[in-house]
């Protein structure tokens, strides 16, 4: 594995660390590549039941390599972009709750990184924001979807159109971040989340996680339909059997995922 990337177990939860501090954590094609890699250890691990993304230093990801941006041709900016988006939809549609604990700079490709994860926790101290207009870019990593999906159309807009970030407290305001913690609590606070989810049941977990993922694209009579057809799933799971015996009898779950 690469010094990029660095992957821990701490009980059920994966901790993914991007740590190329000197360069912001910035994003090039072998740090994409190797973010795949991880994502192919956790798919590949049945205990893990929820993942969280952090960088090391000042930054989450401070955004794409310019550097190793400015020479490509159309042709390899399209591949480039190509090979973050299917990384990263494999972020997006992992089964189990993800993470992202912003702890610095997440700009362009950091913040990209951080809209395929369920949740967006920041440090008071984050700055986040698509600032690629100003570079003569454009969000190429799935920020111009994922960020109207999060926070609509206007803010959207706003963030990619002008290019200021914003700060934390703004992102919680908009709903691009679903909680702000003080920098020294923020890994504390998102793995204590990350244990709670992973503790919960894992094949109503990942139903449910699928079918409000796929039922944002469909109309509201096909989400329900999807809704109907998982919750009767459920209820041929050893969990749903598990999962109703101990609240009737006043007891922590055993799930084991069948």
């Amino acid at each position: 594995m690469s010094e990029f990337v660095r992957m821990e177990k701490q009980e059920r939860v994966a901790l993914v660390t991007l740590d190329r501090p000197k360069a912001l954590n910035a994003l090039d094609r072998a740090g994409i590549e190797e973010i795949g890699r991880v994502l192919d250890r956790v798919e590949g691990d049945r205990e893990i039941g929820a993942l969280v993304v952090t960088g090391a230093g000042r930054a989450f990801v401070a955004g794409a390599d310019v550097a190793a941006m400015r020479s490509m041709t159309p042709l390899e900016a399209e591949r480039f972009s190509g090979l973050a988006h299917r990384v990263f939809a494999r972020l997006e549609h992992l089964p189990i709750p993800t993470i992202a604990a912003v702890n610095g700079f997440a700009l362009g490709g950091g913040c990209e990184l951080a809209l395929a994860c369920d949740f967006i926790f920041a440090s008071r101290e984050a700055k986040i924001g698509q600032p690629e207009t100003k570079l003569g870019l454009i969000p190429g990593f799935g920020g111009t979807s994922r960020l109207v999906r999060r926070v609509g159309i206007a803010w959207a807009k706003q963030l990619v159109l002008v290019g200021d970030p914003i700060d934390a407290e703004e992102a919680l305001r908009i709903g691009l971040v679903n909680r702000v913690f003080e920098p020294a609590e923020l890994l504390t606070g998102a793995l204590a989340t990350a244990r709670a989810a992973a503790s919960r049941a894992p094949v109503a977990t990942r139903l449910a996680k699928q079918i409000m993922q796929e039922g944002q694209d469909a109309d509201v009579r096909t989400a329900h339909a999807l809704e109907q057809r998982a919750f009767g799933l459920v209820f041929a799971t050893d969990d749903r059997v598990e999962g109703t015996a101990a609240f009737v009898e006043k007891r922590d779950a055993k799930f084991e995922g069948r």
